[in-house]
């Protein structure tokens, strides 16, 4: 069988096996068995056979490779030596260059060698030369010389010269190191006594000279000490002298009110001038990093003099006293032991210009010492900056001069809180009106008044006091001033005989026929009244103006709070305290418009709605089931809307003259919605005609181009059902709806629901109810 030679070459060739192999073919002896095995045979060979014809057919594909193969020959030889030559060459530069370093690292280390014989030659002639060049300068009283001498045997490496004392010269170096260390205690001596004496006798050139001496001995911090010891001196002297000046000023003087402050400004000008002077000195000849420790010992001597002055200020100010008859005042409501504010006023202003000044003074020092760091923090490490940051914070913070300004500011909040409250209640008291003025006296005082205190805070440099006097303000607007304006406009626009004249003629002639029966006609009433209404009208443009002001405050204060903050005052959260701050006041500007709100709600229900409403149903006493001749008639002599344009023209005078154009606005338009709603109801318990609809649409157009002149808000809106039931009122037919209604609306967009539509259809006497239930919208 053929089957059994391909079993046998798969085996030897790697084809795929057959599963049968010859010995169970043989012993097969049923013929089905053989027929299945045949079977079997048969569909393995067709495989076989498949798989020999792919592999045929890429001989030749594979015969191409192989001849490529064979070209290639020849080159990779080649290459194989390319790199075996390359290979010799590193190896041979590796071992050059590893010969040529070892011989650099021996010269390197000779070299070293011979630097360091050198130094330790140079550090032994300069060791001699120190030697006797001191002692020539002490001679010859040269102390600058001598210092540097030390200096440089200062300098010296200790290291070489304990070499150089172990050597054949060691005996002649002891001595030299002996005589220049007993000279370097000589000459501190004599630098600390001249420097002690020049500073008894004030002169300062003998001072700077030595002062210069100490870094050069080593003794940077005692040269610091003796030197800011020398100048504290100066500051108190001169201190001494303004205060004693201060004393002695003629309280008629200009500049009487704020003596104290001026001193203040002297004493910090005049440590400022020393530190800006001396500042270059320091950094000279002490280096870097220094000129805090020169500051630390000016700060103390500061906080002493600012002591004295503040202790005068108070005495002579009474400034404690004071502030307790104001907590006093505060505590209690008895106006018997009330401190009038107005005597307050300079002692205030004195208060924050002392602390302006006190901020200014520390943050120019804070300025000095921040450069001086960064100077020598240059190459320092993390840890060493944030420590030199911690000295800066402690010096500005705990010096007597910032807890002595943080305890005058405290005092002056509630002085200040005191004085705002007071002046406004004052202002408040003596509100008066001018005829032709919109609003009254008190709101331009009070505004006067909180941002003259608020400026005042402002003006102390100290974002803390700022706060908290807009915070008071904020109080102070919101709950006292508010209220007030609340009280007035509670007692609610009244009514006055006029309207009641309007409203029924019998009742006004009665009370005329009354009057006129005693002789005359008593006006009082109606002069309560109309001052009733005036100051109603008033106290509403007094809200509005409130709203306004503090809006416009609180733009200022931001604009001067960033003016303040980009000076460098207040810390890393000051822009966060005044945001809230400012904050709070525009939520008070907008409680205020809602009081607003309701006082034209009332007006509008009190004064409006009373009379826009009977005029409105005298609308209902109109036909507007007409014909031909009644409509042309209607046309010659308008029944209902031309009045009562004429009625609204007359109650709207009064209220524009005497409202600002602002709340006059608002108030049409509260009246414009009135006069909708109203309409609306009076309409849909009329009948119409297919004219008297047409009447009706030329009497809304009418009105519609009256208020449209009167105001400036876009009254077609609210008149927007009005319009559309105009329309259906117009219409010829039932069904003509269907041409303005869904698919057919086009750009109007409808308000009426379709049951409203419906209703409107069937105030049309001539349309019948069967046609309207029939429309499908």
């Amino acid at each position: 069988m053929a089957a059994g030679p391909r079993a046998a070459g798969g085996e030897s060739g790697g084809w795929a096996v057959s599963a049968l192999s010859m010995e169970r073919i043989q012993s097969l002896t049923d013929l089905a068995d053989l027929e299945a095995a045949y079977s079997r045979l048969c569909e393995e060979e067709k495989v076989v056979q498949e798989e020999l014809d792919a592999l045929l057919e890429q001989q030749s594909t594979i015969e191409n490779k192989m001849v490529t193969l064979h070209r290639m020959g020849p080159n990779l030889q080649l290459i194989e030596g390319d790199a075996q030559q390359l290979a010799g060459m590193i190896t041979f530069t590796c071992n050059l260059a590893e010969n040529v370093s070892s011989k650099v690292r021996q010269l390197d280390l000779a070299k070293n060698r011979l630097y360091q014989a050198i130094q330790r030659a140079d550090d032994i002639l300069d060791l001699k030369f120190c030697m006797d060049g001191v002692q020539t300068a002490l001679r010859n009283e040269d102390y600058e010389q001598a210092a540097a001498h030390i200096h440089r045997y200062l300098s010296l490496d200790k290291s070489v010269i304990e070499l150089s004392r172990q050597g054949k010269e060691g005996g002649i170096i002891d001595a030299n190191l002996k005589l220049l260390q007993e000279a370097e205690q000589r000459l501190k001596t004599i630098v600390t006594e001249k420097f002690d004496t020049a500073m008894k006798q004030g002169d300062l050139p003998q001072v700077e000279r030595f002062f210069k001496i100490f870094p050069l001995l080593g003794l940077h911090e005692e040269g610091l000490s003796k030197f800011s010891e020398y100048l504290c001196k100066q500051v108190a002297n001169k201190a001494e002298e303004n205060l004693q000046l201060v004393m002695g000023t003629d309280m008629s003087d200009r500049r009487a009110a704020v003596i104290f402050a001026d001193t203040l400004t002297l004493l910090f000008e005049g440590i400022a001038r020393i530190v800006e002077t001396h500042q270059p000195i320091v950094e000279t000849y002490y280096g870097p990093g220094r000129l805090y420790t020169l500051i630390k010992h000016l700060q103390v001597e500061c906080d002493r003099q600012v002591e004295k002055v503040v202790d005068k200020f108070i005495k002579e100010r009474d400034y404690h006293r004071q502030f307790q008859q104001v907590q006093n005042s505060m505590m209690r409501s008895s106006s018997a032991e009330k401190i009038e504010p107005r005597e307050l006023d300079p002692i205030l202003t004195e208060v924050t210009l002392m602390n302006a000044r006190s901020e200014l003074y520390l943050r120019f020092i804070k300025r000095r010492i921040i450069a001086d760091f960064e100077v020598g923090d240059s190459m320092a490490s993390e840890e060493v900056k944030q420590e030199h940051q911690k000295y800066l914070d402690k010096l500005l913070n705990n010096c007597l001069l910032s807890r002595t300004m943080q305890e005058l500011i405290g005092y002056y909040i509630t002085m200040e809180e005191y004085f705002m409250r007071e002046t406004v209640n004052k202002a408040v008291a003596m509100d008066s009106y001018e005829k032709g003025q919109l609003t009254s006296s008190m709101v331009d005082d009070v505004f006067y008044i909180v941002k003259k205190c608020i400026g005042r805070a402002l003006s102390s440099s100290s974002i803390d006091c700022l706060c908290a006097m807009i915070n008071h303000s904020t109080t102070e607007l919101e709950s006292d001033f508010r209220e007030v304006l609340y009280n007035k406009l509670k007692q609610g626009f009244p009514a006055t005989t006029f309207q009641d004249f309007q409203r029924g003629v019998t009742s006004a002639v009665n009370i005329m026929h009354s009057s006129l029966q005693q002789g005359k006609f008593d006006t009082k009433g109606i002069e309560s009244t109309d001052e009733a209404k005036q100051s109603f009208l008033v106290t509403l443009n007094n809200v509005e103006v409130c709203s306004e002001n503090i809006m416009t405050l609180k733009k200022t204060l931001e604009s001067d709070c960033s003016k303040l903050l980009s000076q460098g005052f207040g810390g890393e959260q000051a822009q966060a305290k005044i945001d809230s701050c400012l904050s709070d006041m525009a939520a008070v500007s907008n409680k205020f418009r809602d009081l607003l709100q309701e006082g034209l709600n009332e007006l509008n229900s009190t004064a409006i709605k009373p009379q826009v409403k009977p005029w409105i149903n005298l609308f209902l006493s109109v036909s507007h089931n007409i014909e031909e001749e009644e409509f042309s008639d209607y046309e010659a002599n308008d029944p209902w809307v031309q009045q009562f344009i004429v009625n609204l023209e007359q109650q709207m005078t009064e209220f524009k003259a005497g409202l600002s154009p602002v709340i006059y606005d608002t108030l049409t338009g509260l009246m414009t919605s009135l006069i909708a709603i109203e309409l609306e109801k009076v309409l849909l318990k009329s009948t119409f005609s297919r004219l008297g609809g047409l009447q009706f649409d030329k009497e809304l157009r009418s009105l519609i181009a009256y208020l449209t002149t009167v105001t400036t808000w876009t009254i077609r809106d609210k008149f927007a059902r009005l319009s559309q039931m105009a329309t259906i009122l117009n219409l010829e037919r039932v069904t003509e709806i269907l041409d303005y209604w869904g698919p057919n609306s086009g750009p109007l967009t409808w308000r009426l629901t379709p049951a409203e539509v419906r209703q409107v259809l069937a105030l049309r006497i001539d349309f019948r109810s069967e046609d309207i239930k029939r429309l499908r919208l």
